[in-house]
């Protein structure tokens, strides 16, 4: 039976060298498909990490503006919280 092998599949190195790459393709816990996987997922994780440091960018320009301009502190007040002066009436127009 062995006679009917290639020479190089007789040898030892060889088929457990075979083995032990089979074994790292594709039963490891680290194998190739993981290895995308997570690539995949760290990609997508940065692309994340840049959308939010923008909004965080953002919203730290927001504040600062709303910080310094009482004009515009007043009109977000007004705009998001529903604050109004004593002798005002607050009327809400929604989209549909």
């Amino acid at each position: 039976m062995l006679k009917k092998l290639p020479p190089a599949f007789r040898n030892f190195y060889v088929v457990t060298g075979s083995l032990f790459f089979v074994w790292l393709l594709l039963l490891d816990s680290n194998d190739l498909i993981s290895r995308f996987k997570m690539t995949a997922k760290v990609n997508s994780l940065e692309n994340e990490r840049e959308f939010y440091m923008e909004k965080i960018s953002e919203v730290e320009k927001d504040r600062k503006e709303l910080l310094t301009n009482k004009e515009l502190l007043e009109k977000f007040a007004r705009e998001k919280y529903l604050m109004k002066k004593e002798t005002e009436d607050i009327f809400i127009i929604q989209e549909e």
